[in-house]
């Protein structure tokens, strides 16, 4: 008899073939592929076949050959839905620039009236300005109007410039200015109002206008004015150069978006939290009320917003109501978030706090019998629901030579973080929650202000390295590695990820310090997080230290970095804890569908 079992998961679909003879089984191949379409729904069914039809061809067999294909219980988590950044959205009434443009002019801090070059004649002498300098004017032209300007009596204390002429102009000026360059909307830079700008030395960061009682002392700011433009001052934190721009009160409505509340509805009491406490208030309350039912977030905040999509998701995909749809577990972790400064002329942004948070919705039997009917239709071959992912898991991890019960895994993927544990007479007790790789992967997006998702996948999987020469790189644990041949010039000076099919630039300024710190608290927050609370909920005592040896199975245990993290923190409960090698041959990867093969002999 051949069975394929099938493990459909939020990255990828695995299938493990096997033939039973007189009851104990031989297992023959193994296949992997992407999975397609969100877990537990019908698109699924592409990559079930795909990864089936990869297993058969190792094992030189036809579908026709095959008498039961067994797939899990596939509780969907919504990674790019749910995961989302919740936090108010703060417009303050300024206009400033912070980038840190490659060649600001001059040093030190200037204030004025922003006044255009084209105008400057008809300032009076004695007055004090800081002139904007549009692209049509060259270096040229604007030095000689500025030192015109200044030898009538006109107080120039600043240059904004279009272009990246700011050394240009500094060096033909009978008096040195501050100068900040590169700012692409200098059309948006209103006209007439007092502005303060500041450059600081090769090596320095501006310190007055970082610092909002620096800013209220330019401005002659109240305190309740003052607070307004904290977001201001923290964007230009670490900057070289910056101008801040008083705009009449009014111009600019001051708006807030509220992070808002969620509810967390368990079986015997609720909870209700707001999101503004932060990450270990909201995962104490999930603590506290578990087991979870729902989770309902306040209507018109961020929170509201992002939970109805989740259903809203759910519901189009299962052809379901969104009333319907039940949300299981949340993980939520504290990150920050670049937040485009309203005012801001040259794409300046604050870090913000933020919540994020990862979302699993109910598993439905109903549905994964619906994909199982539609299956069996299509390839002739019978299909059952076999199990929960976790449970078989754990049947796969005993494969691992040198494993015994009692035993205890975590099975760590893409959208979950499952946990199960087996008693020394064989009894399973599971839990399955909500966030893993995809979640990393979303954090270091949101930290290091990427859109697109493929630089901070490569970013989670990959080292990096700096090229220092075009002959050498430093890579990040500090060693230093040379090269016979020159390497693209492209990579010069640029953080580099290290991925198999070659260096990688990353886009941006961050430091390789900087990047490699964000990756590795993402996957302790996520990883690490997840591990101690799926063990405290599997332990039968409810305390981790009563486990003794755990497994990490799944596609996150092959990481070059995820194990060593999650070993390092449960080692302080005195567990030991490795990866797993399911069957002595697939590593880490293949648990669940050869637990659905393995189980199939168990209940027969």
């Amino acid at each position: 008899m051949i069975i394929a079992g099938i493990d459909i998961g939020n990255a990828s679909t695995e299938t493990a073939l096997a033939r039973y003879t007189n009851g104990t089984p031989q297992f023959l191949a193994s296949g992997i592929v992407p999975t397609t379409g969100m877990k537990g729904t019908r698109q699924n069914i592409h990559g079930i076949f795909a990864s089936l039809k990869q297993a058969l061809t190792q094992a030189g067999l036809t579908v026709e050959e095959v008498d039961l294909i067994r797939i899990n219980e596939a509780a969907p988590v919504i990674g790019d839905v749910a995961m989302e950044t919740i936090t108010e959205t703060i417009i303050t009434e300024s206009t400033m620039i912070g980038h840190n443009p490659s060649t600001p002019g001059g040093l030190g801090t200037g204030v004025g009236t922003t006044v255009h070059m084209r105008n400057i004649d008809k300032i009076a002498p004695h007055e004090s300005v800081i002139v904007i300098i549009p692209r049509d004017i060259d270096f040229e032209t604007s030095s000689r109007i500025i030192n015109e300007s200044l030898a009538r009596g006109v107080y120039v204390n600043g240059a904004i410039v279009q272009r990246d002429d700011g050394v240009l102009i500094n060096n033909r000026l009978n008096k040195k200015i501050p100068i900040v360059d590169e700012v692409s909307l200098i059309d948006k830079v209103p006209l007439g109002m007092w502005a303060a700008i500041e450059v600081a030395a090769p090596g320095n960061v501006v310190e007055q206008l970082s610092n909002p009682y620096g800013i209220a002392t330019v401005f002659d700011l109240s305190s309740e004015e003052t607070k307004q433009i904290v977001p201001i001052s923290r964007a230009l934190i670490g900057n070289r150069s910056a101008v801040v721009i008083k705009t009449p009160a009014g111009d600019v409505k001051e708006r807030k978006i509220p992070a808002g509340k969620i509810t967390i509805h368990g079986k015997h009491k609720n909870a209700v939290i707001n999101i503004d406490d932060g990450a270990d208030v909201v995962m104490e309350a999930i603590r506290s009320v578990a087991p979870v039912e729902d989770v309902e977030g306040e209507a018109g905040t961020n929170a509201g917003g992002m939970l109805e999509r989740v259903r809203q998701t759910m519901a189009n995909l299962t052809d379901s109501k969104p009333n319907k749809i039940k949300i299981q577990d949340l993980l939520a972790v504290d990150t920050f978030v670049p937040q485009n400064v309203k005012g801001g002329v040259a794409e300046e942004f604050s870090m913000e706090n933020a919540v994020g948070i990862a979302a699993m919705v109910r598993a439905d039997k109903l549905q994964m019998d619906q994909i199982a009917r539609e299956l069996e239709k299509e390839v002739g071959v019978k299909v059952e629901v076999g199990g929960v992912e976790a449970d078989m898991a754990i049947r796969g991890a005993l494969t691992t030579p040198g494993s015994n019960k009692p035993l205890a895994i975590i099975d760590m993927g893409a959208g979950s973080t499952d946990a199960a544990i087996v008693s020394g007479s064989g009894e399973i007790h599971s839990i399955h929650l909500a966030g893993a790789g995809n979640m990393v992967t979303l954090l270091i997006a949101s930290e290091l202000g990427f859109d697109e998702l493929a630089f901070p996948e490569d970013i989670k999987k990959y080292p990096l390295a700096k090229v220092e020469t075009l002959f050498n790189i430093r890579h990040e644990d500090g060693t230093v590695e040379f090269y016979d041949k020159p390497l693209d010039a492209s990579t010069f000076a640029k953080v580099v990820i290290l991925t198999p099919n070659g260096m990688v630039p990353i886009p941006g300024n961050h430091s390789m310090e900087r990047i490699r710190a964000v990756r590795r608290e993402a996957k302790t927050k996520v990883f690490v997080t997840n591990a101690i609370r799926s063990l405290e909920r599997v332990s039968p005592t409810g305390n981790v230290r009563d486990i003794q040896f755990v497994t990490l199975v799944g596609g996150s245990a092959l990481d070059f970095e995820i194990p060593q993290l999650v070993t390092d923190a449960l080692a302080q409960f005195s567990i030991v804890a490795g990866r797993a090698n399911i069957r002595a041959t697939e590593g880490p990867r293949n648990a669940v569908a050869t637990g659905l093969v393995l189980a199939y002999g168990e209940e027969a």
